[in-house]
């Protein structure tokens, strides 16, 4: 059974650490430096004195304000970054470790409790080493299926949209190999996503009457099934279906001019066949402010759309621009959905 969130905007933003040993930590501390009172208020789900660590190795302004109930970062924000007190670690950047794994873990399991109950009114996660919580039992291929585990979903429910300041892309298949896409596409399959998409736009972002865009698999579209079947097979059954339901639907369009200036004004998400598809337009586009959005889910949940980085973790290399944008969009996105829901 799904569990039902209690929507609150009100109240304050759970944010899972991640790795304490990427770069989670320094872009938090300095996210919360740079923003302050521009942002929906927040808190962090164990760690204070990595985070403590952190700030002071980067140099930034960031008090820790240790706190027992999620109620109480809405009165400690204006002091500092209201942290869960009782889950912690040795701050060891670039050096992962089973403890900083289990910190990790810990977190998000805390965090995602906080999102569902609605005592958070959305969720923010810092980027995770999969490699890392599989050793300690994780048996997940990332966060997002987590959730969707969590919240009683089947994984599929669970639909990753990548969101920058101009542009959106859904990747409607993620994490296999390129040869296996094909076979694994099928009209149901768009159809499905593709709803729970146009869903989430019109409650999550305001969006009326969403515009999607969804794409080809071959080149030019399979040129008229000279390139390929694809198109003919799946994806324009999928389009005429959707189009039937009253979306406002266009494609499919040639992966090489999806993405033009001009184009990308015509729709409010793309919807791409494999994962490289959509994520090389998005990080090139927006490499500093990419969000990584789930929807499907009974709560907001985003992240940075980068990993670790456990290359330059520690250095004071690291951009807080993609965690700052993930803060700010799932404050808005949680306003949004309980005006949706209640307006």
């Amino acid at each position: 059974m799904t569990p039902a969130t209690p929507e609150n905007p009100d109240a304050p933003l759970a944010i899972a650490l991640g790795d304490p040993a990427g770069i989670g930590p320094e872009i938090i501390v300095e996210s919360f430096a740079r923003l302050k009172g521009g942002a929906h208020p927040f808190f962090i789900v164990g760690g204070p004195e990595v985070l403590r660590a952190a700030a002071e190795a980067r140099g930034c302004d960031c008090p820790i304000v240790p706190i027992a109930e999620p109620a109480e970062a809405m009165f400690a924000f204006g002091a500092g970054l209201p942290v869960m007190a009782g889950l912690d670690a040795s701050y060891t950047p670039a050096k992962p470790s089973a403890d900083g794994a289990k910190l990790a873990f810990a977190s998000l399991q805390l965090a995602t409790r906080f999102a569902l109950s609605g005592v958070a009114s959305g969720l923010v996660t810092a980027p995770i080493a999969k490699t890392e919580l599989a050793a300690i039992g994780f048996d997940y291929p990332g966060q997002t299926e987590f959730l969707a585990d969590v919240c009683g979903k089947p994984y599929r429910d669970a639909v990753m949209m990548l969101a920058g300041p101009s542009l959106r892309t859904v990747p409607l298949t993620v994490h296999v190999s390129l040869a296996e896409v094909p076979a694994l596409l099928s009209a149901e399959l768009i159809v499905h996503k593709a709803r729970i998409v146009a869903a989430a736009l019109k409650s999550d972002f305001g969006i009326a009457t969403p515009r999607l865009a969804i794409a080809g698999l071959n080149p030019h579209a399979g040129e008229g099934g000279r390139f390929g079947n694809e198109e003919a097979r799946a994806i324009e059954p999928a389009i005429a279906t959707l189009r039937d339901e009253g979306l406002d639907v266009t494609g499919p369009v040639p992966g090489d001019a999806l993405f033009t200036p001009r184009r990308r004004q015509t729709y409010d998400a793309a919807l791409c066949m494999y994962h490289d598809q959509a994520l090389i337009p998005l990080k090139t586009l927006e490499v500093d402010e990419g969000v990584n959005v789930t929807l499907g889910l009974p709560l907001v949940r985003t992240s940075p759309d980068h990993g670790t980085a456990f290359d330059i973790a520690g250095k004071g290399l690291a951009d807080p621009g993609a965690m700052m944008a993930a803060i700010r969009m799932a404050g808005e996105c949680a306003t949004l959905r309980a005006t949706a829901q209640h307006g």
